[in-house]
């Protein structure tokens, strides 16, 4: 059994106690981008790229397509917003941000690769880019102009921890944030689309942030959501971006569901691991029957 609240709280307090003593800052941007304002977009993100930096942010988070806004009429609108990563105009201009404000960028974003598409998250650092991600789970119509991920999940080593990424989607299938976890990620980024589940407008929170929720619990791991808003070609999208802590207890957020924001926390990489012990006689990852089902 799991001396449960009293062993909880600590765990709670503790590590909130030592986020505030150390500097590492992320912060989760969330707005509208236009679909096929690919130019504004990018403006847009640079702008508040720097606004949080400017509010302190060591690493910032981006919603998913960013610079291309999500709802394509067809195949011939998509091509004409994606490009390289890395090499592609959206890139380049994030990795020259982090490498001026020494700062951790991931960001969504639409990837041409010859002739195929991906939705893609860049991951850049103070040393220009580290790497990217492919989502892996396509929702919807995005099977019409995307192909799915073929990189696997990585982890990113960055000055500031192991950064792992999921889009969207991934977040639904609990194997994406425990992979990342036995990969050794200690920060799980992930841009996001969020849109409305069947029944979730007569409950008190989209079912979005409970799995997200239940993601950082159970496996130990800060999850830093950034959200788009707004309504494009008829979808409308949640908002409501969320910076978790390892608990699985918000510790930013969440957000409005219609508001431009950005929101920060602080976070001790260094505390998730002792983190995931959660008794004396329990522990997240060494308790786990990988005999029985892998």
């Amino acid at each position: 059994m799991i001396s449960a609240p009293g062993a909880f709280l600590r765990l709670e307090i503790g590590l909130l106690e030592t986020t505030l003593r150390k500097d590492v800052i992320v912060a989760c941007i969330q707005f509208e981008p236009i679909v096929g304002s690919v130019a504004a977009n990018r403006e847009a993100m640079e702008r508040q790229i720097r606004a949080a930096q400017a509010g302190g942010a060591s690493i910032v988070v981006l919603p998913e397509l960013a610079d291309s806004g999500y709802v394509f009429e067809d195949e011939n609108e998509l091509a004409a917003q994606a490009s390289p990563v890395p090499g592609g105009a959206t890139s380049t201009l994030l990795c020259n941000l982090s490498r001026e404000l020494n700062i951790v960028v991931v960001s969504g974003l639409a990837e041409r690769d010859g002739d195929a598409f991906f939705n893609t998250a860049i991951v850049c650092g103070p040393d220009g880019f580290v790497g990217k991600y492919r989502k892996l789970h396509l929702w919807n119509e995005e099977k019409r102009y995307f192909r799915s991920g073929d990189l696997g999940l990585p982890v990113f080593d960055t000055p500031l921890g192991r950064i792992g990424v999921a889009i969207c989607y991934d977040g639904w299938f609990p194997e994406t944030f425990r992979q990342l976890t036995l990969n050794g990620a200690l920060l799980v980024c992930v841009p996001t689309n969020w849109v409305p589940m069947p029944g979730g407008d007569l409950q008190p929170e989209p079912m979005a942030n409970v799995l997200h929720k239940a993601a950082a619990h159970s496996n130990g791991v800060y999850i830093a959501c950034a959200d788009r808003i707004g309504t494009e070609r008829g979808q409308s999208f949640l908002g409501r971006s969320v910076i978790l802590g390892p608990t699985g207890w918000p510790v930013a957020g969440p957000a409005s569901a219609d508001r431009a924001e950005i929101i920060f926390a602080k976070l001790e990489l260094g505390a998730v691991a002792a983190g995931r012990r959660l008794s004396v006689f329990n522990d997240l990852i060494s308790d786990r029957r990988s005999d029985v089902y892998g």
